[in-house]
């Protein structure tokens, strides 16, 4: 090894030498041949590839597209369009506007909205009043508040025909949006004179509504408010137009859209033809709805029943006066082989609105109109000399009512006045009386009427009056008031109105003026009434023909009265002999102004007997008609 080095040591020595030499001589030199030592080729070692596995992927199911459609429904606003009370002067927990906050809210969702409307939106609060009959130069505040709100449609309920043909006319012009009555029919054609449904499209779904509404409305109103105009059948109606809309319209989903109650029984028997509240027997007995909008009766309402093929249709239905809504919700799923909706679920609800703030978009834009009513409402239109109220008319002969008989005998020169107390709770305190009084005393916009009656077919008017409004007391703990009771003989406490269910509203407690006559209820039903003399002093003959003033609800057969006393419908038109242009809350208006200061009197010209049964049977009923209080 060492000699290998030394060698090599001189071998590089000589070559340096070589190459300085070389730099002054070209002279040349033999190439040395080193030594080399064999070298053996490197092996290099190659890992075989590694392949990493191929993951295998099952296929991804395609998960169908949903659609969520919430359908809202409002009904029997009964203009309580602001959160306040015109009437009493005060702030109310509830309105249209809360609704409209309420729909924001459900709009911004990933959903689509549907909003609807069930009827009666032209009668009750004073700003409705105000707009029908007082400004009429000035957009009408209810189509102007429901096309802000975007309304889809609206049906029609029998206090919007009430209004009368200028009033609702002007609405429908107004309206962006349509109302819908498919039993609404002209006489002539047998067509219906308005939209029967119309077709509502969200986000690829296709949506039909149906409306109908109660045909009771002849039963209430006179015909001049809807001339040329008849109401048919629910039931019939929608038979017929379901199966139109299925072929035409080819919808995802059918709603009902209807101005009348679910129950069947309240003003008749389930089988009748012409049923007011036939909303659930429709769904019963009508197949293709799956939702359907129940109104009228002022019901919080959420149900489901069978079709006639076993289908599932759901019921709701909203509180009156924005209290509530009806809300639907509907899921869809897209089928790709269809290519198109298949409905999948179909649920209902009721919202209450008391925790929605009003919309303060609407309360700010409207504040000039809710400021010109309240001044309207808080005009002076007379005084009054003492307190009267409502509760002295539920127990017998009262100034209350006696004010309304006076003003309706003084209108039409009739010799006998009929009327109720309109209000159950109401009072007019002494001292200046304002506009928003008469709505106290007098709700309704009913006309006023005079007809010919017998004094036979009044006697039996009386007695069915007085069937229904007193019980028969067998003993001093009986109640004076005849209550209706369930099944097993208990009283029906309604927590809608805070109060025991009588077995006929108070606004059909008629009592008349003109004739002096008592009631003994220890009689029983038909037995009770004994009339002595007219109240002028002549005597009162079954077989004569009077003069009645009486109001267009009645004179049209509302309560049953007139035919509990044999006249019939067909009959009734031919008894009438007048009929006032205006209602009568205006002519009660008239006579404040014209008097200036109204003294309220009781002329006793009846009297409920033996008294002091009838004091004990007070004392019983009081608690149950006004808890509390």
């Amino acid at each position: 090894m060492k000699k290998r080095l030394l060698i090599l040591m001189v071998a590089t020595f000589t070559v340096l030498a070589l190459v300085l030499v070389g730099c002054t001589s070209t002279k040349a030199v033999k190439p040395i041949t080193p030594v080399v030592e064999e070298v053996k080729p490197l092996e290099v070692v190659v890992e075989p590839e590694v392949v990493p596995p191929v993951a295998v992927v099952e296929p991804v199911a395609v998960v169908p597209e949903t659609k969520v459609v919430k359908l809202i429904s409002t009904s029997d606003i009964h203009g309580s369009i602001f959160p306040f009370d015109f009437i009493r002067n005060i702030e109310a927990e509830t309105s249209q506007l809360q609704v409209a906050s309420y729909v924001k809210q459900e709009r911004a969702k990933d959903q689509a909205v549907v909003l609807l409307d069930n009827g009666d939106v032209l009668q009750g609060q004073p700003i409705v009043y105000y707009y029908n009959f007082v400004q009429t130069e000035a957009p009408h505040i209810v189509p102007a508040i429901m096309n802000e709100m975007h309304y889809d449609a609206s049906s029609v309920g029998n206090h919007d025909i009430e209004a009368g043909p200028e009033v609702y006319l002007r609405v429908l012009d107004e309206a962006n949006y349509p109302y819908v009555a498919a039993n609404a029919v002209s006489i002539a054609t047998g067509e219906p004179v308005i939209d029967p449904y119309a077709i509502i499209e969200r986000d690829g779904i296709r949506i039909a509504v149906l409306g109908l509404t109660t045909p009771y409305i002849p039963k209430w109103l006179p015909q001049n408010l809807y001339e040329g105009v008849r109401f048919e059948d629910m039931i019939e109606t929608a038979a017929k137009w379901v199966p139109i809309i299925q072929e035409r319209e080819k919808p995802h989903l059918i709603v009902g859209l209807f101005h009348a109650g679910v129950d069947e029984t309240y003003s008749g028997t389930a089988d009748e033809k012409y049923n007011e509240n036939a909303s659930k027997l429709v769904a019963q007995q009508v197949e293709g709805f799956d939702v359907i909008f129940s109104g009228h009766d002022h019901q919080d309402t959420n149900m489901v029943v069978q079709s006639p093929s076993g289908k599932e249709v759901v019921i709701v239905g909203a509180l009156n006066a924005g209290r509530s809504v009806a809300v639907a919700t509907a899921t869809f799923t897209y089928d790709e082989v269809s290519k198109s909706y298949t409905k999948q679920t179909v649920s209902g609800e009721t919202v209450m609105m008391n925790t929605y703030e009003a919309d303060g978009e609407l309360l700010k834009k409207y504040q000039g109109q809710k400021d010109e009513v309240k001044g309207w409402v808080s005009r002076q239109v007379g005084t009054i000399s003492e307190t009267i109220s409502s509760r002295d008319s539920i127990f017998g002969d009262s100034k209350f009512v006696d004010l309304i008989h006076a003003i309706q005998l003084e209108k039409t020169g009739a010799d006998i006045s009929i009327s109720a107390p309109l209000s159950l709770d109401a009072t007019i305190k002494k001292g200046p009386v304002y506009v928003r009084d008469m709505f106290s005393l007098y709700p309704y916009e009913n006309l006023l009427f005079s007809m010919e009656m017998t004094g036979q077919e009044l006697k039996a008017f009386l007695e069915y009056s007085y069937a229904n409004w007193f019980n028969q007391m067998k003993s001093l703990d009986d109640d004076l008031i005849n209550f209706k009771r369930d099944a097993e003989g208990k009283l029906i406490f309604n927590t809608r109105y805070n109060t025991y269910d009588t077995a006929t509203r108070y606004y059909n407690y008629d009592s008349f003026a003109g004739i002096n006559y008592v009631v003994d209820i220890t009689k029983p039903a038909g037995q009770r009434v004994t009339i002595k003399a007219m109240s002028s002093g002549e005597p009162f003959l079954l077989d004569k023909v009077y003069k009645v003033a009486i109001n267009s609800y009645r004179a049209q057969g509302g309560g049953g009265h007139l035919a509990a006393a044999g006249i019939s419908g067909d009959e009734t038109l031919k008894r009438i002999l007048s009929s006032t242009d205006k209602d009568l809350r205006y002519y009660l208006m008239e006579a404040f102004e014209t008097k200036g200061e109204i003294v309220p009197t009781v002329d006793n010209n009846w009297l409920v007997i033996p008294n002091l049964w009838v004091q004990r049977g007070i004392k019983n009923s009081y608690p149950k008609l006004y808890p509390n209080k």
